[in-house]
């Protein structure tokens, strides 16, 4: 056996902790507090942290800045680029909180947004969007605000988020717009499973983005894939309440980026409305879905496990007797298996002028309240089986 070289090994040991060393020193800690920010939930603490952002924006070294624990009160914040800085990480031990009244960010869009930035990181930390009294005030039919987003990133590329909380969106609780280049892990989402549209994560326009290890409940889609959205990789995910992981509603405008390259895999949707589900606008569009994978899908009591949905006309206003112009193709769903809570487990209701080819399903097995009474559905509809498919298929 050969042995080391002490000599070689005390050096390594050396230059190793000189770069470590260097590299701590290299980064430049901003401290919110030190901005003026105040951890008691009630000082608007909004000016602190834009402070911090500017000045972690012209730094020429990494920079991080730090928000300590406690609550601290945003009203708006915006971070915008470009920053000579392409390494800038929000460290997160707090909590922050909007504004309890919903008028105050609730015709906004957005609570947290960053634009055009690249190289962003955000580790831990909650945000608390208190969107409960927004919620009850759409249930109960008043004029409302239509409510912000959460956090949001346009157009910025290379950013990172890790074990970030985000709690009672007044919508969306995280939107990525015209990104490249995007990790999600460990993210968490809570919302009241009857709260409207508070989408978990959305991505659209967007590329390369990974989402993994992440729980999310909601009472919407727990992940929404709008239109342009391509290689977008979901894994080890919980889904429930909500409305399942949907691509889609695409094909609302008549020009639209299509979808394509997406994989999600070993998701346990429990009580939820879908499972994984492909929506498309009742009307002409140029859009596609193509080259989708859904495989090893675990469906506890979901009400549609498996479904595609291309005559989507809420309200049946602007596209009742159209037909949808998205088009569908390689669609391929392996290893989906559980409890259905209605009798028809599987539906493919594709469009009459474009229908859906190229689906594939593999070693499907869904039951219906622990029966194997479940049923599949097709309409213009055609594709493969391989393995034991449950129930039987109508492709």
């Amino acid at each position: 056996m050969k042995m080391e070289n002490p000599i070689f090994s005390l050096l390594l040991i050396s230059l190793l902790s000189i770069f470590f060393t260097k590299t701590i020193a290299d980064v430049v800690t901003l401290n919110v507090l030190n901005f003026g920010a105040k951890p008691d939930g009630k000082t608007d603490s909004t000016k602190a942290l834009l402070t911090a952002w500017a000045a972690a924006c012209d730094s020429l070294k990494p920079a991080t800045i730090f928000v300590p624990q406690g609550k601290y009160l945003v009203t708006q914040a915006h971070f915008k680029g470009k920053c000579k800085n392409r390494a800038i990480m929000f460290k997160i031990d707090g909590i922050l909180i909007a504004p309890s009244d919903y008028n105050v960010i609730g015709n906004s869009k957005n609570w947290l947004l960053f634009q055009g930035v690249d190289g962003v990181s955000i580790h831990g930390g909650i945000l608390d969007g208190q969107g409960n009294g927004l919620w009850a005030c759409k249930a109960s039919g008043k004029n409302c605000p239509t409510g912000a987003t959460t956090l949001g990133f346009s157009n910025s590329n290379n950013i990172a988020i890790t074990g970030l909380t985000s709690l009672n969106s007044q919508m969306f609780h995280i939107v990525f717009n015209g990104c490249k280049n995007v990790k999600l892990l460990a993210v968490k989402v809570f919302a009241s499973g009857k709260s409207p549209n508070t989408d978990g994560i959305h991505v659209q326009l967007s590329s390369d983005i990974s989402i993994l290890n992440s729980k999310i409940s909601t009472g919407d889609d727990c992940i929404s894939i709008g239109p342009g959205t391509s290689n977008l990789w979901i894994q080890n995910m919980a889904c429930g309440p909500g409305h399942g992981i949907s691509i889609g509603s695409l094909g609302k405008d008549f020009q639209e980026a299509g979808v394509q390259n997406v994989t999600v895999k070993s998701v346990i949707f429990k009580n939820t409305q879908n499972g994984v589900r492909i929506k498309t606008w009742g009307r002409p569009s140029t859009g596609f879905v193509k080259n989708v994978l859904f495989q090893h899908a675990t469906m506890i009591n979901v009400q549609n496990p498996i479904v595609i949905d291309q005559n989507y006309c809420p309200y049946n206003k602007n596209c009742p007797g159209q037909v949808s112009g998205v088009t569908i193709s390689d669609v391929t769903y392996q290893d989906i298996h559980g409890s259905s809570a209605t009798r028809v487990a599987m539906k493919f209701d594709c469009s009459k002028r474009n229908p859906c080819r190229g689906i594939k399903l593999e070693d499907v097995h869904l039951t219906y309240q622990n029966q194997p009474a479940a049923q599949a559905s097709c309409a213009n509809a055609a594709g493969t089986t391989y393995g034991v498919i449950q129930p039987t298929s109508c492709l």
